[in-house]
């Protein structure tokens, strides 16, 4: 006689509402902190695992979160994961360029180049140690100088709207800067999700073409469909374009992750394609995020904090020296990359370094580049870990940095900046008041 089939209901039903009241918890706590509340969702979603909970009581923990349910925990977060890139790609919109366009490009691009160089270097001195086996120096090096070079686009708009700056020309600028920096950082992170699953160059190169293939049917065909349908779907009943939205995101998903470049990417990218503008859109976006923000990307939190584990570096004391020169690393790249550019660009050097201290802030973004890595084998538990608290530090470190350079004065800036250096409004054309521009309304978890 067969055993009978598990039923992983029972056990969902106590450890769903547990991490979703944890985390909306951490959220509020850290908010009154003033930190993004994202920062309090990854940290309990790190507390929920091995680092504390496992550590203090394993059998609580093996009770909350028993083995045969973490695939379906997993399975739940990476689809409220693949709504959320939906809504990032939604909410990316390029007019901020305008008139910041040169700046923006010059100053999110060294954000970029210096990190990289960084992160290569890193990574080469690293290969022999954290590389898992048979995990080419290719893609280890790639993975390490992308994931040094990312800025979280969703919680950088969040910070700025809730600080009042979203609108001033520092706020446009930044925002300007994190889209470019975000479309080159998934590009390249398409590159080495490419690269890490294929077997060879010729597995790679059909990747590519594949690849090449698939953004030009979404924007030459999608993306025109869904224009003359946005037109029409004020006359739609809203739960069908919800319905539609949905079920887009998931085929796009679907398509890049059967072409090897990870289904996030599709999910983002049909983001972007969606028409922007319709009210049936915005409402229809909207209720996707009030439900998959709070409820079920709590979950892919903590199914983050499951697989990070602080005794790992306990073990060995040059992981954690290996862990400071990361960190190190990566927000001397980013920060300084980025302010070194915008005072060439010709700001002050108060407005350099908070542009810097926002495009160091990595977020939630910074945790989904680093699940990709670890699902496509290319880093280890260790260095997972180590990668992890890097984007937690750097990131809770933003908005702290951006009170002390917006209150105190700073003696050497020229005089001609002395209108950069305080909050006024934008002088080029405000930002258009979509729904892709509303981060308070659009992001509430702050992610």
């Amino acid at each position: 006689m067969s055993a009978p089939a598990f039923d992983p209901l029972p056990d969902l039903l106590i450890a769903v509402p547990v991490v979703i009241a944890a985390c909306r918890a951490g959220a509020g706590l850290f908010r009154r902190l003033g930190q993004p509340p994202v920062i309090g969702e990854i940290t309990l979603g790190i507390l929920l695992g091995p680092s504390l909970l496992g550590w203090l009581s394993p059998s609580l923990q093996h009770w909350l979160f028993p083995p045969e349910v973490l695939p379906y925990i997993g399975a739940l977060g990476n689809l409220g994961l693949l709504a959320f890139m939906f809504l990032v790609g939604l909410e990316l919109d390029l007019s901020a360029l305008r008139g910041h366009s040169r700046s923006a490009v010059a100053v999110s691009q060294a954000s970029i180049a210096l990190p990289l160089a960084l992160g290569s270097l890193l990574a080469l001195g690293m290969y022999g140690t954290f590389a898992p086996e048979g995990v080419g120096r290719l893609p280890f090096v790639l993975f390490i100088a992308v994931s040094m070079s990312i800025t979280a686009f969703p919680v950088l708009a969040r910070i700025l709207s809730d600080r009042g700056m979203y609108t001033t020309r520092l706020g446009s600028l930044a925002m300007a800067c994190a889209a470019v920096d975000d479309v080159t950082a998934w590009c390249l992170l398409a590159v080495v999700a490419a690269v890490g699953a294929s077997g060879s160059l010729q597995d790679a190169a059909m990747t590519a073409l594949w690849s090449v293939v698939f953004l030009v049917v979404m924007l030459w065909v999608v993306r025109p469909l869904l224009a003359k349908a946005a037109e029409r779907a004020s006359r739609a009943v809203e739960s069908t374009v919800l319905v539609v939205l949905f079920t887009g995101l998931c085929l796009s998903a679907f398509v890049t992750d059967r072409i090897g470049i990870h289904a996030l990417f599709g999910a983002f990218l049909f983001g972007v394609v969606t028409p922007r503008g319709s009210r049936t859109v915005e409402i229809s976006a909207a209720r996707m995020r009030a439900f998959t923000v709070p409820v079920l990307l709590p979950l892919f939190f903590v199914n983050t904090g499951l697989k990070t584990d602080i005794a790992l570096l306990n073990g060995d004391p040059s992981q954690w020296l290996w862990a400071a020169a990361v960190l190190a690393a990566a927000a001397f790249g980013k920060w300084g990359g980025s302010t070194a550019a915008a005072r060439l660009a010709g700001e002050s050097w108060r407005d350099a370094m908070s542009i810097g201290a926002l495009m160091n802030c990595r977020g939630l973004t910074e945790l989904v580049a680093l699940n990709l890595g670890l699902q496509l084998g290319v880093i280890g538990p260790s260095l997972f870990t180590i990668l992890v608290l890097m984007a937690l530090i750097t990131t809770a470190v933003t908005s702290p940095a951006l009170n002390w350079f917006r209150r105190v004065p700073v003696s050497d800036d020229p005089p001609e900046a002395s209108a950069h250096s305080q909050n006024l409004p934008a002088t080029s054309q405000p930002l258009p008041a979509t729904s892709s521009h509303r981060p308070a309304q659009s992001s509430p978890s702050g992610v």
